[in-house]
């Protein structure tokens, strides 16, 4: 009977260690697609930035000003007036 306890015990020790090891797989896993998402965030915030200069770049290459470039350049304004306030806070 103490013989049984102690391979049911030794099993258990047994499982709880591949567990333990696959738990450290798993958070590893995790881990690396974490950074993966992040690396992804801040390529599609790159391309939207590069989609903004390049409207508002075509905007500006017309003869006329129009109101889209307008819109864009108000835009861009408000965003250097934020950042300024941004400053003067810190």
């Amino acid at each position: 009977m103490l013989q049984d306890i102690r391979k049911e015990i030794e099993q258990l020790i047994a499982r709880f260690e591949a567990e333990k090891a696959e738990n450290e797989r798993l958070r590893q896993e995790l881990q690396a697609c974490e950074q993966t998402g992040e690396n992804l965030r801040k390529q599609i915030h790159e391309l939207e930035s590069e989609i903004e200069t390049r409207k508002l770049a075509e905007a500006f290459s017309g003869v006329h000003y129009n109101a889209e470039a307008k819109a864009k350049v108000d835009t861009l304004i408000r965003e250097i007036d934020k950042c300024i306030s941004y400053l003067e806070q810190a």
